[in-house]
């Protein structure tokens, strides 16, 4: 299963990698990173993605939310499980996600038990 993890972070990147590779998923784990949006979404048209991990928060011009819209703006791409992540625990942040596509949320510092729930739960929801 091919990842994609998107934060301006790389230890941040780093660490969900070790959490996500921690996860009993039933197939070995592959990842691919982008530090920024415009790269994410290059890797997204240009390579197998099965699920993304991405930012709220990227410090570039493009953020986690257009990310996410731009993904659920593609015939291709619509169905790829999103989960969003942030620092930030403001409720509108959550609500805009899901409104926007996002299949989950997590706040950082993300509690690896539920992180693993939430992607096991993504994965499941869309096979």
């Amino acid at each position: 299963m091919e990842f994609l993890v998107v934060d301006d972070s790389r230890p941040t990147r780093n660490l969900i990698k070790n959490y996500v590779s921690e996860i009993k998923i039933g197939e070995p784990c592959y990842f691919l990173e982008a530090e920024d949006g415009e790269n994410a979404i290059k890797l997204l048209k240009t390579r197998h993605v099965d699920f993304v991990l991405l930012d709220w928060n990227l410090s570039t011009t493009m953020t986690g939310l257009d990310v996410l819209k731009t993904i659920r703006s593609s015939d291709k791409l619509k169905k790829l499980p999103v989960i969003m992540i942030t620092g930030e625990s403001d409720k509108q942040n959550v609500i805009e996600s899901i409104k926007s596509g996002a299949n989950d949320f997590a706040i950082k510092p993300i509690d690896k038990k539920l992180f693993a729930e939430k992607i096991l739960k993504a994965i499941t929801t869309v096979k």
